[in-house]
């Protein structure tokens, strides 16, 4: 049964609409008007229309922040990509982990981001779960109250290489380069970061899981679901995605299933500063990257391999002389 982690009272968080502009060079943006709760947020995410993607001034709802974070582990790297229905939308996608950044870190997105981590991503070991550390700066531990967090062997979160085109909050150029996109249907400004999460190697015994709040009467709630772990892991191969989704349980990945799967629309294609989609399916971006479906074993392929186990068990090996 689902374990409730947090309550929230979602009146309690402010963000404010920004004013955009974008040219070729760079994109700036600012704050503009009052403060706005979620649900005065979300009124205001409404599709707008830009004519020219590359150069233009408007009025956007919110600013939101992803992170397309790179998890070493075994030796291997791999992208986080988080299950979410999405109430607002009324689809279920899979994304990076993600969140709108409240009023007074407009000017330093990069902490929300780095908090969305400490709550989206959860690593546990039978000692308990992991903290984690950007740089010297220790994460939050949102759930101390109900989970245990290891003191020693935390996680390592170090930035990766950002965006070529600059993005400033006012007169002030946002640290790590994060790319930056105009969502048309939502009206909102979206930042990614590039970030890597590097697993101790002691700790053993490893599961993922993705905790997320939801909207449930008057309060946000976040829950943690261990028979939906809702984190999935894309192996990459010298820096390139691989067709292929895992979960992580006790060290052992187990394939996960993509069919009728879609990825939300920070995979859609991007149109200078602009993304016009809500989502895109799974077989369509594995064809916009150039990437081919792992094929499936046909129907006589898995009868010889049954035969042969088949065989093994029934002929005796030859004794060694």
């Amino acid at each position: 049964m689902p374990r409730t982690l947090i309550r929230k009272n979602p009146s309690n968080f402010k963000t404010l609409p920004l004013f955009v502009e974008a040219t070729p060079e760079g994109l700036t943006y600012q704050s503009v008007g009052m403060p706005l709760n979620f649900s005065q947020t979300l009124q205001r995410r409404r599709p707008v229309t830009v004519d020219d993607p590359e150069r233009f001034s408007l009025e956007l709802a919110n600013l939101g922040v992803s992170v397309r974070l790179t998890l070493h582990w075994q030796n291997r790297d791999y992208w986080v990509l988080v299950r979410q229905r999405r109430q607002d939308r009324g689809d279920v996608v899979l994304k990076l982990i993600s969140g709108y950044v409240p009023a007074h870190e407009l000017n330093l997105p990069l902490l929300t981001a780095i908090s969305e981590i400490a709550e989206e991503c959860l690593l546990e070991t039978p000692e308990g779960w992991l903290g984690g550390r950007f740089n010297d700066t220790w994460l939050p531990a949102p759930y101390a109250t109900a989970l245990h967090y290891r003191e020693a062997l935390p996680f390592r979160l170090t930035p990766l290489s950002g965006s070529a085109r600059p993005v400033r909050s006012a007169n002030l150029q946002l640290i790590e380069r994060p790319r930056a996109y105009v969502h048309l249907p939502t009206a909102s400004l979206q930042l990614i970061y590039d970030l890597r999460l590097d697993v101790p190697k002691e700790a053993k015994s490893l599961s993922l899981f993705h905790v997320d709040e939801r909207l449930e009467g008057d309060q946000l709630v976040a829950r943690l679901d261990r028979k939906r772990p809702d984190l999935y892991l894309m192996p990459l191969q010298d820096g390139q995605p691989l067709p292929e989704l895992y979960t992580l349980k006790k060290d052992q990945l187990y394939p996960a299933s993509t069919r009728g799967l879609y990825l939300a629309e920070s995979f859609a294609r991007q149109d200078g500063w602009l993304v016009r989609d809500e989502r895109i399916r799974w077989k369509d971006w594995l064809h916009q990257q150039g990437l081919t479906p792992p094929g499936k074993e046909s129907g006589l392929t898995r009868l010889r391999g049954k035969a042969r186990q088949l065989l093994k068990k029934i002929v005796p090996r030859k004794v060694a002389r």
